[in-house]
């Protein structure tokens, strides 16, 4: 589905990705890994052209687009294509969930307001909001108002959705309620890009596992081995750490 080949990103001299390559097959649930200021969030955002890369290419199924110089009319193409969500929600604070959900539509696609209206209604009800839809992002809980960011980004029909650190900004009592709708999304084969710390998220849900540190990838594998046989030793120390905490 995605080919990434040769991502570089510098912020003035600090090189923040250094020529990443990654492959994201249909119905792959991807977890990035990795110590903050690795790259991850930064590997997405010029996925989804939030920064401009400084060089590299992307090939989505059969359209191949240049991650530093694609225009305006690519861009807009492969958001179409693709959902993002937030660490910190970035919801309209003067729109109801349903409004935050449908603005998209109606703006972006151009979607009568009575069918895109619909489509947010089904997509909260999918992320367990059906009492809520008039309700205020002020008047929601935290896990409530991500809940809601994902419900927008699935009410587009994406191919792929890219989640950074979705649920870092909330309360440990609240993070499992995220956590259940994106293992749903998993099982029905959405295909997932995320950025976590939930690390039993990323064993128990996740197919594959990639681990950043220093804007390179240290190593690629799938779940059960990055965890069980991981072949780098940076990995190993990671893993040990990790069962220490738990």
């Amino acid at each position: 589905m995605l080919e990434i080949r040769n991502i570089c990103k510098s912020f003035g001299d600090l090189d923040v990705l250094k020529n990443i390559d990654l492959t994201v097959n249909k119905g792959d649930v991807i977890a990035i890994l990795g110590p903050s200021g690795s790259g991850k969030t930064t590997l997405l955002r010029c996925i989804n052209f939030l920064e401009r890369a400084d060089s590299g290419t992307m090939k989505f199924d059969e359209d191949v687009f240049d991650l530093h110089n694609a225009s305006r009319k690519e861009i807009a193409s492969v958001r179409r294509r693709t959902g993002f969500v937030f660490q910190n929600y970035n919801l309209f604070a003067n729109k109801t969930a349903l409004e935050n959900v449908t603005e998209g539509l109606i703006v972006a696609r151009h979607m009568k307001k009575a069918e895109a209206e619909e489509i947010g209604r089904k997509c909260l009800d999918k992320v367990g909001l059906s009492e809520r839809y008039h309700y205020f992002p002020s008047k929601l809980s935290g896990g409530q108002q991500q809940r809601v960011a994902i419900a927008r980004a699935i009410a587009a029909n994406p191919e792929v959705i890219m989640f950074d650190e979705p649920t870092s900004a909330l309360d440990p009592e609240l993070i499992g309620e995220v956590l259940s709708v994106m293992k749903e999304l998993a099982e029905e084969g959405m295909t997932m890009l995320v950025v976590t710390h939930e690390i039993n998220f990323a064993r128990n849900v996740s197919n594959k596992v990639i681990f950043m540190e220093n804007g390179v990838i240290v190593e690629e594998n799938d779940s059960k081995s990055f965890f069980e046989n991981p072949r780098e030793e940076r990995i190993r120390t990671f893993i040990q750490n990790i069962n220490r905490e738990n």
